[in-house]
């Protein structure tokens, strides 16, 4: 788990981040319910948010063997704590990481 600080992830409710397996995830139905905004550059990653509710998924429709989603999207608990702040550099002024976890000015090369 982690929490970005860009503007672009704050702005789609997707900030704190899960990453997952692409094996570990099975979907029981509302795959086809999945619409991916396609990034911008400089930006590299696609947002994906479910078309009935607009909840932000992160990267679910994603290939990779191992991609973020967001942590806001799961129902059940979860066992894990925020490892890392990245894009700290964009974090806003009125937000304070109050935790010890490991902080990258900008993307971090391995979370």
């Amino acid at each position: 788990m982690g929490t970005c600080h860009c503007s672009r992830c704050r702005k789609s409710g997707a900030s704190t981040i899960v990453f997952v397996k692409r094996t570990d995830l099975k979907w029981l139905q509302g795959k086809d319910r999945v619409t991916r905004f396609a990034p911008v550059a400089p930006y590299i990653y696609g947002r994906c948010f479910c078309e009935i509710c607009g909840t932000s998924l992160g990267e679910i429709l994603s290939e990779d063997d191992s991609f973020p989603i967001a942590a806001n999207a799961i129902d059940s608990a979860l066992e894990v704590r925020n490892q890392f702040h990245e894009f700290v550099r964009e974090k806003p002024s009125w937000y304070e990481i109050c935790d010890g976890a490991k902080q990258f000015e900008g993307l971090p090369e391995t979370p």
